[in-house]
């Protein structure tokens, strides 16, 4: 476990093991959450650290498009594994880089695209803040390829859990200019016309169609949240884009990983766009309940 310690700044790292776990054995899974920084003093602590001219009340977009509760219900979904096997561990990485100034799960070099984010915000043009952010997103990556290969190379199983706004806002691009996108997105006449998110979407095959995921888990997972009564599809707003760290990943250890988004106005006690949202536990639960059940499964069929 020594190659897998907390960097501070970029990644929380941090290892479950059953009570009757081998805690010298690769674990059964991994949790990265590759946009975990979602609290407002993970935005602030590199803000401060960047030189350059940013847009204006940038924390606004911060918030907007942070992955409030991915952390919570993954970390859920760790400690129920566990529960069901004592003898299982977990490794569990949080990534600290807030997606606002460089995006841990695009490639380093990726643009904007298909509405997908860029890798590097186009709104920093500053050189050393760039340098800095490749920097910290270069460490990221290194750390999650070793644990993709440490936990996956030895047959266990990835989780990328996600949250996503509520709507799919028409916005076209994101430059200078966001704070106030978004701000007129939010205008009551203007958000009621946009498109309403479904509550799980399972991001689980490429563009073409190709499953990266295990065969039959969707499936499953779609049935299992809707006898919770929530609405579940699989590709519903994404697919697996070549541009993500994630596609590389489930590629590169196919029928291992599974990649998902839930509503975040889902998992919060009152959601709050633009300010700093607080999870319920109880709601986090509730959603990491079937991926529980269905690693558990997988895992468990994997052993025999």
């Amino acid at each position: 476990m020594t190659q897998f310690v907390p960097l501070e700044g970029v990644a929380h790292v941090e290892r479950l093991d059953g009570p009757r776990a081998d805690r010298h054995a690769a674990p059964a899974l991994l949790v990265e959450v590759p946009h975990g920084a979602d609290r407002r003093a993970h935005y602030d602590a590199l803000r401060t650290r960047m030189r350059g001219a940013l847009p204006e009340d940038l924390h606004v977009f911060f918030h907007v498009n942070t992955d409030v509760g991915a952390w919570d219900y993954g970390r859920r979904v760790a400690e129920r594994v566990i529960a069901a096997r004592p003898d299982r561990s977990a490794l569990l990485v949080r990534c600290l880089i807030p997606r606002t100034f460089v995006d841990a799960n695009r490639l380093e070099d990726a643009a904007e695209s298909a509405g997908m984010t860029a890798g590097v915000a186009p709104y920093v043009l500053d050189a050393d803040d760039v340098a800095l952010l490749l920097s910290l997103h270069r460490a990221y990556v290194a750390l999650i390829d070793r644990a993709y290969e440490h936990v996956c190379g030895a047959g266990g199983f990835a989780l990328t859990p996600h949250t996503y706004g509520p709507r799919t806002m028409g916005i076209a691009k994101i430059d200078d200019e966001i704070v106030h996108a978004l701000r007129a997105a939010h205008e009551p006449d203007a958000w009621s016309r946009w498109p309403v998110r479904p509550e799980i979407d399972l991001i689980t095959r490429t563009a073409e169609g190709e499953l990266l995921a295990p065969e039959g888990m969707p499936e499953s997972l779609i049935t299992a949240y809707r006898a919770l009564g929530h609405e579940a599809v699989e590709g519903g707003a994404y697919t697996m884009h070549p541009s993500t760290q994630a596609h590389r990943y489930a590629t590169r250890h196919r029928g291992q990983v599974l990649c998902l988004e839930i509503r975040r106005d889902l998992l919060v006690e009152r959601y709050t766009p633009f300010d700093e949202m607080h999870v319920l536990p109880e709601r986090a639960d509730r959603f990491a309940t079937p991926i529980a059940t269905e690693i558990d499964r997988w895992l468990t069929t994997r052993a025999r």
